[in-house]
């Protein structure tokens, strides 16, 4: 990994962070979090033992003088895919794993943070220091993670409970689709330190990008409605063969956790319950072959040639609005950690940062000259490069101080728990 956090503000980062995902957990009753709603998914007490797993095994056992395991049988309960570690426990079993209980694994957070924290008061050289920022990258990643699979589960859930109350809010007024063109032309992708970066966001590199315009906005949950009303999900020809296939056998007619009323109204359920369409608000919880699909059709409605952006003309439009953009994005801390995308507010480009992740036409694959890291930790990112889609700019879940104009996420193309929306792209 790329860049570390200066050792002096480390302890107070590595509190701050590990503080968080306890309060993200803490609306949870101890039966939420034990639940493991589909095999993609985690319970919230597994993500909480896993990223101190991460902590244990990577940072302890390297650094810490005659290091003891908390609990022997952690190292494969809470291996994640680590081979190079050892056995993990089945991913798909992990919500059977009725004990330890969660205040056990809160002891566990609790011991191992103890032992960081001296570890942390001693003189931390680089080595450590990389990896102790790693591991608080790690545990944000998972933070989102935790939000998006208790959204999941509580979906399943006939009562449809509220993760937390929502705040009252009106719908915003409507803001037209504007086109923002980029020059294009030789430019630079990927992560220019200082600072931390993932493996897979480097080395920074060359790309040609012929001219192209990006929508100054998300798609909207009233422009999705058009495109249910239309017909979108019972045309084949707006979908990729896979997507096709997918919409018929599961018998999809909108994007995950809306649900149709009387007169074809439509609700979303949320972290906040189920509340009404809100027409000006981004549309999320979508997969790459819906998002595709829209584009196709809302091309064939406008006459353009549109599509999804390319990693690399997202990446070339928002780095010059970064930090400033990131600043004022809509993340997890946005809201007080009640989660929920925003509708757009003015003109030129909105939205790149926070809100939704956006799904790009880019396959996962790596920069030219990528190097993994070395040992165990070189299987976070290079291993999943293979039928995966590239999204990019953050979520209203995401933890501000983990964005930046060069993060890669990356997800398979049917994935549709994340809080995943898009952006129309053209060229010219």
């Amino acid at each position: 990994m790329i860049g570390r956090t200066p050792s002096a503000t480390l302890a107070v980062r590595y509190a701050e962070v590990r503080a968080r995902s306890l309060e993200l957990a803490a609306p949870l009753s101890e039966a939420d979090c034990q639940v493991q709603s589909m095999p993609d998914a985690s319970p919230t007490k597994w993500h909480l033992a896993h990223v101190t797993w991460f902590f244990e095994t990577f940072v302890l056992e390297r650094f810490e003088p005659s290091f003891k395991p908390h609990h022997p049988a952690f190292r494969v309960l809470y291996n994640s895919y680590y081979h190079g570690v050892g056995e993990q426990h089945p991913r798909p079993q992990r919500g059977l794993v009725t004990r330890p209980t969660l205040a056990e694994v809160r002891a566990y957070r609790a011991a191992v943070d103890e032992r960081m924290q001296a570890l942390l008061r001693q003189p931390v050289g680089p080595a450590m220091a990389e990896l102790v920022e790693l591991g608080l990258q790690h545990e944000q990643q998972h933070q989102e993670l935790l939000l998006t699979d208790v959204l999941h589960l509580f979906s399943c859930n006939p009562l449809e409970p509220a993760y937390l109350p929502a705040r009252p809010h009106a719908d915003a007024p409507a803001t037209a689709l504007e086109w923002v063109a980029c020059e294009g032309g030789l430019v630079e992708i990927g992560h220019a330190g200082p600072g931390f970066a993932f493996d897979n966001e480097g080395p920074r590199h060359r790309q040609w990008l012929r001219p192209y315009a990006l929508a100054q906005r998300l798609v909207t949950q009233g422009e999705w409605a058009a495109f249910i009303a239309d017909g979108g999900y019972r045309d084949p020809r707006w979908w990729l063969a896979a997507g096709w296939d997918g919409v018929r056998a599961q018998h999809l007619e909108a994007p995950l956790y809306w649900q149709r009323g009387a007169g074809d109204t439509w609700s979303v359920f949320t972290l906040h319950g189920r509340v009404p369409l809100q027409a000006q608000a981004p549309v999320g919880h979508l997969s790459l072959y819906e998002a595709d699909a829209y584009a196709r059709w809302s091309a064939a409605q406008h006459g353009l040639l549109l599509r999804l952006p390319t990693e690399g003309e997202w990446e070339h439009a928002a780095a010059p609005l970064a930090p400033a953009a990131i600043e004022a994005g809509n993340f997890v801390e946005s809201q007080a950690l009640q989660p929920r995308p925003v509708a757009a507010s003015s003109t030129g480009l909105q939205q790149m940062f926070g809100d939704l992740w956006e799904w790009t036409g880019s396959s996962y694959l790596p920069y030219p000259g990528m190097r993994a890291s070395d040992g165990a930790v070189g299987e976070y990112n290079a291993k999943f490069m293979v039928d995966q889609s590239v999204l990019r700019g953050g979520s209203c879940a995401t933890p501000r101080s983990h964005i930046r104009a060069s993060y890669r996420n990356f997800f398979p193309a049917q994935a549709r728990w994340q809080f995943s929306g898009l952006r129309l792209a053209r060229d010219g």
